[in-house]
């Protein structure tokens, strides 16, 4: 096994630390999207079911004046607020642009349930007896830690494919972690360890 020098141990492990507490924050922004998301589809829906019957309204008022009114030449206009149009448009496209943006957070779940699901792999880089040392979290989804007893495995990355993951594997050979091999998970728990490649 290679040999890890404790300052590059410590400056991994606050790399680690620093990207958990970037997740959390991601992870906070995404339930802040999803409750708005919400909110906006409620208020979309509003918005159309008024918009529907103002234009109900106004066709029955048109239809009504102009059976009662027949000596009104039929080239009369209506005159409707050009800005309350303007508003409504501009809070349509607002709705719309939001709208897009929460399809992407809702993308990232289903993506995220799909790795959850199916077969990943992934490359152990160390092990160790006892869990004294958190380098790993659930909060990482590019980060897997799992227990073997007496055994705990930190691996990193995760991928549909298996020549992904021999990919990384040979970039952290090229780094210096000779001991690097990939293993395939379900649902958090190691399946195998697949042939070097």
């Amino acid at each position: 096994m290679p040999f890890i020098d404790e300052n590059d141990l410590l400056d991994l492990h606050k790399d680690v630390e620093k990207a958990q507490i970037i997740n959390e924050r991601l992870l906070d922004q995404i339930n802040f999207k999803n409750k708005d998301l919400k909110r906006y589809k409620i208020q979309r829906n509003v918005l159309l079911g008024v918009l529907g019957l103002i234009i109900i309204g106004v066709l029955g008022i048109g239809s009504y004046s102009a059976g009662v009114n027949t000596s009104v030449s039929s080239q009369d206009n209506y005159l409707v607020s050009i800005d309350s149009l303007e508003a409504i448009k501009a809070r349509i496209n607002n709705l719309k642009q939001q709208n897009q943006e929460l399809s992407l957070v809702k993308e990232f779940y289903l993506a995220k349930q799909f790795l959850e699901k199916d077969k990943v792999y992934s490359v152990q880089i160390k092990s160790f007896v006892d869990n004294n040392v958190s380098l790993a979290s659930n909060a990482l989804t590019n980060t897997l830690f799992s227990k073997a007893n007496p055994y705990y495995s930190y691996s990193i990355g995760t991928y549909s494919t298996l020549e992904e993951a021999q990919e990384l594997r040979k970039v952290l050979i090229d780094a210096g972690i000779k001991d690097a091999f990939v293993a395939s998970y379900k649902d958090g728990k190691r399946l195998k360890i697949e042939p070097a490649n």
